[in-house]
């Protein structure tokens, strides 16, 4: 059993979740973003800090990331999570194989 985090673009939700799910059925420990409950713009600086300070934790109790890069997107946030991720040895997966997998 792993301990995964899955990360990806919020505009790839309901795939975050399949895939979230897919991971958990197949015998891993799944850790997940914390899905928003209004707009973007209507989060303080400081929430959003505590979000990806989050995020960043459960990245750093993980043996994994699972990367939703649907069509191949890796947009600059979760670029910074692989990052993160190499720094600290963590095995990366993607939901697809692409040229733009680091």
């Amino acid at each position: 059993m792993k301990i995964i985090t899955v990360c990806g673009s919020l505009k790839f939700e309901q795939d975050m979740r399949y895939c979230a799910e897919k991971l958990e059925l197949e015998g891993n420990c799944v850790l997940s973003v914390v899905y928003p409950t209004k707009n973007k713009e209507e989060y303080t600086k400081n929430e959003i800090d505590i979000l990806k300070t989050g995020h960043i934790k459960r990245i750093d109790i993980s043996d994994a990331i699972f990367i939703v890069n649907k069509n191949g997107y890796i947009g600059e946030a979760v670029r910074k999570e692989i990052d993160y991720a190499k720094k600290h040895n963590k095995e990366i997966m993607y939901l697809e194989n692409s040229d733009n997998n680091q």
